[in-house]
């Protein structure tokens, strides 16, 4: 259980951050920095959510989609050392990620295919999902580049997850412009 006496404790002050294992880690350290691009597409998913309240359906697939990125980010701060830690720590499992699948094709099954790209545009949580998605993109590219750094580990539920996650958050981003019909499609060389 988390409980939070004191915001502040001083212990950051030297630029580093402790990981819930225990050891400190620089502040740019590639493990912090992964996760704390989860933590902004978090921040994002919820600005998202202020322009969903009228979807039901996409704002509870989105509320899971929040917790699920706390899971994450406790997964990520909570590094495999190849040793039997004192306590279970908090992995994405692959149920986690089949949901997420299984959301992705209910959304899309009321959608078009695409003719074209789509531009991040349209309704105002339409917009501010494409910048979770990218957000979220970003997340990925940190966890897969602290994957391929020699002894750190990162779970391949993990990786799935958030490479599902980015599919996620552009279907539900088409989904959210009037399922797809207000989309703003690029035009190649349009403006030549």
């Amino acid at each position: 259980m988390v409980r939070l006496n004191k915001i502040y404790t001083r212990t950051g002050d030297n630029g580093t951050t402790g990981l819930v294992s225990g050891p400190r880690r620089l502040k740019n350290d590639l493990r912090v920095e992964a996760y704390g691009a989860v933590d902004e597409a978090n921040a994002f998913v919820g600005l998202a959510r202020q322009h969903t309240s009228d979807i039901p359906e996409l704002d509870a697939m989105l509320m899971r989609v929040q917790n699920d990125l706390f899971d994450l980010g406790a997964d990520l701060a909570t590094p495999d050392m190849g040793e039997k830690p004192e306590y279970e720590p908090l992995r994405i499992v692959s149920a986690q990620v089949e949901r997420l699948e299984g959301e992705i094709d209910r959304l899309n099954a009321d959608l078009e295919p695409l003719r074209s790209f789509v531009l991040p545009a349209g309704s105002a949580a339409s917009a501010a999902l494409h910048v979770a998605r990218t957000v979220a993109r970003r997340a990925e590219r940190q966890m897969v580049a602290l994957n391929d750094t020699e002894s750190e580990i990162v779970s391949r539920e993990a990786l799935a997850y958030i490479n599902r996650l980015s599919d996620f958050l552009f279907v539900a981003a088409r989904w959210a412009n009037e399922k797809g019909h207000a989309d703003v499609l690029w035009v190649p060389g349009k403006n030549r």
